[in-house]
């Protein structure tokens, strides 16, 4: 009964609807242990407490003695929020880009005055991508946090200057990383207009990059907190190990899966996980309250990339900003495409040599438009969306806290 419930969600979606139990059970057990247990968590789980929640429903400690694994791979799987409460059917969430615009108006020409210099082409690269432009997610979610956390602690909505501080830093590592993955991968367009590589070249567009890491550092070394430095050099080192995840691909399918959700939550969502958590440093020093915060943000990033996916395959380049299929030619199997396997087992081979060979790429196209691979990743995504209300509702009433709620139906019906 849960199982067909959990699967009505997608609306609209006969293919879903239909299909029975144990399908179901078999396709979302690729994306980890969480699914399976299910059954148990509804009936022996009761707890309110964030820790004590995903402990049970893992099956895994938490304490000193657990299971050995990182925090981050021990909830690196959501739990099913069908069984949160209903908290919010009576309420008229937030618009979140709305409560976030005071903030953001001088967000950019900040940003652009943290990384001024003389030269003035360097100046041109740097700017390029701080022109307003973007969907500025990442700062959206880091206002919104902080100033919902701040509320939480008895104090102002306002942000701390340290909070807007990381807000910035946010922007600056993002796009930092957007520069040097066009190189990586021979992008030539990239938000609608060329790329930097494009334009100026692959040598100058890395100094570019660099430089406007640089120039993030330097605005988190005047925030003065070590543990909020800590946090973000973290950021930094996963987006490096991302990179190299997305590089290489497993043979088992089920190892595969758990390796692209990893590779997702380093290159996307710590990001957004880390910066949420920082804001939250500066506020409060409850550990539950941290831990709210970053699992927001943790979950609602790999949302965000898993709907990215999907946008590979079901909207066209004049929308993206990029070209459609890029993953494809990129060598790169997605959610989509994962889940495509297991109808078409014609993909595994074409996965393991990345699309190379002749005719992989339109032939994959075909497999995946064909099988269940975009619904179940839109699946997926959604189950990572609930997760993250479940978290942020644990927070004190505040229109951010709504609009943070809001946020997540916004990252899951975007079309580019």
């Amino acid at each position: 009964m849960f199982l067909t419930n959990a699967r009505s969600v997608i609306s609209g979606s006969a293919y879903v609807q239909q299909r029975s139990r144990s399908r179901c059970v078999h396709l979302v057990k690729m994306a980890g242990s969480w699914w399976r247990v299910c059954g148990r968590w509804s009936t022996s789980c009761t707890s309110t407490n964030v820790s004590d929640t995903l402990r049970c429903f893992s099956g895994m400690s938490t304490g000193a003695s657990g299971s050995g694994l990182s925090r981050n791979s021990r909830f690196l799987y959501p739990t099913l929020s069908c069984f949160c409460r209903a908290t919010h059917s009576d309420v008229k969430l937030k618009d979140p880009f709305m409560l976030a615009q005071k903030d953001l108006k001088c967000l950019y020409d900040d940003i652009k005055k943290e990384m001024f210099v003389s030269k003035q082409e360097l100046k041109h690269l740097c700017d390029y991508y701080f022109d307003g432009k973007g969907k500025a997610i990442r700062p959206i979610i880091v206002i919104l946090m902080a100033r919902a956390l701040n509320i939480h602690s008895n104090q102002a909505g306002d942000l701390l200057p340290g909070q807007r501080a990381i807000a910035m830093i946010s922007e600056m590592i993002h796009t930092a990383s957007l520069v040097h993955d066009d190189v990586i991968d021979g992008s030539d367009e990239r938000r609608g207009k060329r790329s930097i590589n494009d334009v100026w070249g692959e040598r100058k567009a890395i100094l570019a990059g660099d430089f406007i890491l640089s120039a993030s550092t330097m605005v988190l070394a005047r925030i003065g907190n070590s543990t909020v430095i800590k946090l973000l050099s973290q950021v930094i080192e996963d987006l490096v190990r991302g990179e190299f995840m997305q590089l290489g691909s497993k043979e088992n399918q089920n190892e595969r899966f758990k390796h692209y959700l990893e590779k997702t939550f380093k290159k996307t969502a710590s990001l957004i996980a880390h910066s949420c958590k920082a804001v939250s440093l500066l506020v409060n020093s409850d550990p539950d309250v941290h831990e709210i915060a970053y699992q927001y943000g943790k979950n609602v990033g790999i949302a965000f990339q898993l709907v990215d996916d999907v946008l590979d395959f079901t909207s066209g380049a004049n929308q993206l900003g990029k070209p459609a299929a890029a993953d494809l030619k990129l060598g790169l199997a997605t959610g989509p495409v994962l889940f495509a396997c297991e109808q078409f087992p014609e993909l595994h081979a074409m996965i393991m040599r990345r699309f190379s060979s002749k005719g992989d790429v339109d032939r994959a196209w075909e497999f995946v438009l064909q099988s269940d691979g975009v619904q179940q990743t839109t699946f997926l995504a959604r189950r990572y969306c609930d997760e993250a209300i479940r978290h942020i509702s644990l927070l004190r009433p505040s229109p951010e806290r709504d609009a943070l709620i809001r946020l997540t139906e916004i990252v899951l019906s975007r079309d580019k």
